[in-house]
């Protein structure tokens, strides 16, 4: 899908709730037990506290609701925690709120597929030493729906999700209908137990039970996050859909606590039934609806992972605009989606479930702290927002935000405290872990953008004279004899070669006679000999003047399999960018492509060169003046525009610095860079003898491996795609940045 189609995919009103309302409309189908499994602590007879708990986790899913349906219409961009608290409290307040959603998310797909598959072994026992295999099929399968697209996805999970409110609907109809002549009684198996393990009602297990029941709450924020995605208007539909979402919820929760009370259902840990597959069994008497409702329990369970699905990556996409995460995280894939978080997210969830050996009881422990902690923090931002904004009508909404703080706040305290043991401390620690680690991404971006703008390193003129090439000679065939017609047009200061097998020396001479031919000896590997050749040149050359080692390469194939079968090549062009001082200019031909009737060793006669841009900095205006030194027929920077605002602000910088060059500004509908770029270098006709485009890539080295990852992903996809196309050479101009410690952080 182009980017233009991006408005095509935003979601009506029925079609967003199954996507951002799946995840708070499945915890029906667990709350309750939750609640159960603690008050079975203290014996049957404070099963009966269930109702007034779940009144009160209904009370507080009502209050959060009201507090968000203000947060989305003072945040139509999408007002998700992160966002609000980043504006209103600062970065600390904004990365611990986006810490918390990020863990809170993972844990949404793993409880959420844990359930679905508990609820799947529950009407088939059988399948029971297969639950970790199910379940990381069933990640599997979600985002592989999610990669789809998310409208697509949205109308895929909305008959299951409609099905399951309806399959609700009817065994609360029904429930209540049979208990008006007397409720039937559930059968309870495997609870026999359950008098044998009494302890004493205190307010902590009350408390406790009451923070197991406020898993109800989980997924509540999704929609705020989701504002984007909505039809127009969008804050509008959002907040009519989150009061559907919170009237359906807050009903079916009720109504299935009341349930489990009238009909004495019993759940404790080991029991063979979930408490509404009990409810559903004692309600039909089992047969086909006890079995409708567990398959539809077990598909809004399943399916309830896709709100995550649909926020984690839109998070992380935020967060990678504004430096937090890597930029990798900002681009979208083929359907408009961002493939990068929903491919993470899937790696982080499905190695939960493996660690935890698919136990709902144990994931569930760590799932509700993250969830607190992001509702606490984005009532008390939105209480920040209504003091510094004085809207229309702020007193009246700062007063339900601020007790919505207070509230959510003090819940929070308690999850901690009869969660903590359990494994709320796993999540508590590894908080502040992901907070560092996300700190430490935008402090070095700063530290880049820094290094890149420094007014010391601003590259001095430096003109054809100033360029030096050495060939790497490795074997004498069609790619070298281009090298050296290459090197010819482009007229260098000086021009030598060198090769590591001196059987290629006599073939070179009736080649290039007027290029003088070294041969490397010694031991060790042919990265190692070609990097001390390369510094013992650079050793003599001066400063200012570039270096360039032109590798010859003839491909026997197209496509990656080629890159696999014959890696050495490309280990050493990618080792090599780690070499001060030496540019690397790749000249490839595939084998199909070689005429023996032509002279491969001809100069060409037109040499375009296309320096690929995306900001004004040094590293580019290093490339401009490698350039330059090629003597090209035709200069020009080229720039693919996948962010309207970026372009505009790089059109503003490129006419600021008065480059004597023209920028040029492409769309790339599908953002797809290198099929963008072979489109239009269509337009030179390159052969590869007399027309020849040079592709000149600004690249920054970054000293410390773990900051590798974070940098020069568009240039390794280019390089590989450009290695196939006919009459096309690449050169890489790395810009290396010192290893000063950033005196900035924020």
């Amino acid at each position: 899908m182009s980017s233009g189609e991006l408005e095509h995919t935003l979601l009506p009103k029925t079609i967003a709730l199954p996507v951002f309302s799946s995840d708070a409309l499945s915890s029906v189908a667990y709350a309750t037990q939750e609640i159960l499994l603690v008050l079975g602590a203290v014996g049957a007879a404070a099963l009966s506290n269930v109702v007034p708990i779940s009144f009160a986790v209904g009370t507080l899913l009502a209050l959060v609701i009201v507090s968000y349906r203000q947060t989305v219409r003072a945040y139509p961009n999408g007002g998700g925690a992160y966002i609000v608290s980043h504006e209103n409290l600062g970065d600390k307040a904004g990365l611990l709120a986006a810490s918390a959603l990020l863990i809170d998310y993972v844990l949404t797909v793993s409880v959420s597929i844990t359930a679905g598959t508990d609820a799947i072994v529950t009407a088939a026992p059988g399948l029971e030493p297969f639950k970790i295999e199910i379940a990381i099929a069933f990640i599997a399968f979600v985002a592989l729906m999610n990669l789809r697209g998310v409208k697509e996805s949205g109308i895929f999970f909305a008959i299951p999700t409609y099905g399951f409110i309806l399959s609700i609907a009817v065994l609360l109809l029904t429930g209540f209908t049979s208990c008006l002549g007397g409720c039937p009684q559930a059968e309870n198996l495997g609870a026999g137990h359950l008098a044998s393990n009494l302890e004493p009602l205190t307010w902590f297990i009350i408390l406790k039970a009451f923070a197991a029941g406020t898993t109800a709450l989980t997924g509540v924020e999704a929609i705020s996050n989701g504002v984007p995605a909505f039809r127009y208007p969008q804050s509008k539909n959002a907040a009519t859909t989150l009061t559907i979402m919170g009237t359906i919820s807050i009903s079916m929760f009720l109504g299935v606590s009341w349930l489990a009370d009238k009909m004495n259902v019993i759940h404790v840990h080991g029991s063979e039934r979930t408490v509404l597959g009990e409810i559903a069994h004692t309600a039909f008497g089992g047969g086909l609806m006890f079995y409708v409702v567990q398959v539809m329990t077990a598909m809004i369970l399943i399916l309830a992972a896709n709100t995550a699905f649909a926020d984690f990556p839109r998070l992380t996409s935020i967060l990678a605009v504004d430096r937090f995460m890597p930029r990798q995280f900002m681009n979208r894939g083929d359907r408009l989606v961002f493939s990068n978080g929903i491919v993470i997210l899937s790696f982080f969830a499905g190695l939960l479930i493996v660690v935890f050996d698919a136990d709902l009881n144990r994931l569930i422990q760590l799932y509700l702290v993250g969830v607190f902690m992001s509702f606490t923090l984005s009532q008390a931002g939105m209480v920040v927002h209504w003091r510094r904004t004085k809207e229309r009508g702020w007193r009246r909404s700062l007063g339900i935000n601020a007790f919505g703080a207070c509230l959510t706040g003090t819940v929070l305290v308690v999850v901690i405290a009869t969660k903590f043991t359990g494994g709320a401390w796993i999540v508590i620690a590894a908080t502040p872990v992901l907070m560092f680690m996300m700190h430490s991404v935008h402090k070095h971006y700063l530290w880049v953008k820094e290094q890149l703008a420094d007014a010391e390193r601003i590259p001095v003129d430096r003109r054809p004279g100033h360029q030096n090439v050495v060939i790497f000679a490795h074997k004498v065939d069609a790619a070298t004899a281009r090298a050296i017609g290459y090197t010819r047009s482009i007229r260098p200061g000086t021009a030598r070669a060198f090769a590591l097998d001196k059987g290629v020396a006599s073939a070179w001479k009736r080649l290039a006679p007027d290029i003088p031919l070294t041969i490397v000896q010694g031991s060790g590997s042919m990265r190692a000999k070609v990097k001390a050749h390369l510094r013992s040149i650079r050793a003599t050359l001066p400063q200012d003047e570039f270096l360039t080692l032109v590798v010859p390469e003839v491909l026997g194939g197209r496509g990656w399999r080629e890159l696999i079968r014959h890696p050495s090549m490309q280990l050493l062009k990618g080792s090599l960018l780690s070499e001060p001082g030496v540019q690397v200019l790749n000249v490839p031909i595939v084998a199909d492509e070689i005429d023996p009737d032509s002279d491969e060793a001809q100069e060409p006669a037109r040499n375009y060169v296309i320096i690929l841009v995306s900001a004004v900095h040094n590293s580019t205006l290093q490339a401009i003046e490698y350039a330059e030194t090629l003597r090209p027929t035709d200069l020009r920077a080229l720039s693919f525009g996948l962010d309207p605002q970026e372009t505009e602000q790089l059109g503003n910088e490129w006419l600021a610095a008065r480059i004597p060059h023209p920028l040029e500004m492409q769309d790339s509908p599908f953002r797809d860079i290198s099929t963008s770029l072979r489109h239009y270098i269509a337009q030179f006709e390159p052969n590869g003898r007399d027309r020849i485009v040079t592709i000149v890539l600004p690249e920054w080295v970054v000293n410390k491996q773990r900051h590798q990852i974070l940098h020069n992903q568009t240039a390794l996809i280019v390089k590989r795609d450009m290695l196939f196309e006919p009459g096309v050479v690449v050169a890489s101009v790395p810009y290396h940045l010192e290893d000063a410690v950033p005196q900035r952080t924020s």
